[in-house]
């Protein structure tokens, strides 16, 4: 029985001075797709929102649209969601990770 292995995760975030945007990008060892992120601080400056596009989860030879936010709820708490634009023009959240300072 091979080895399992933890899946690895990469996200880099900046700031683009001359495009006046957040950029960043996100790849994860489970996955072929090197997501590239451009987003914006959302009113009242707590939450990143990043805009990517990437393959559609049932159909990967199609590309959907995609947006992750990260919310600083407080100084020990932030919440990432991820969701992506359906069919119907609606947004779906398919995930969400809430992580808190320990000690």
């Amino acid at each position: 029985m091979p080895d399992k292995k933890p899946a690895v995760t990469v996200m880099t975030l900046g700031f683009d001075p001359e495009k006046a945007r957040f950029v960043g990008t996100f790849v994860g060892s489970m996955m072929t797709h090197l997501w590239s992120y451009e987003g914006r601080l959302a009113s009242g400056g707590k939450s990143l929102v990043l805009d990517t596009e990437g393959p559609s989860f049932p159909d990967t030879s199609k590309m959907v649209k995609y947006q992750d936010s990260v919310e600083i709820v407080s100084d020990d708490q932030r919440v990432l969601r991820s969701k992506y634009l359906g069919d119907d023009g609606s947004w779906h959240e398919f995930m969400k990770a809430d992580y808190r300072k320990v000690g």
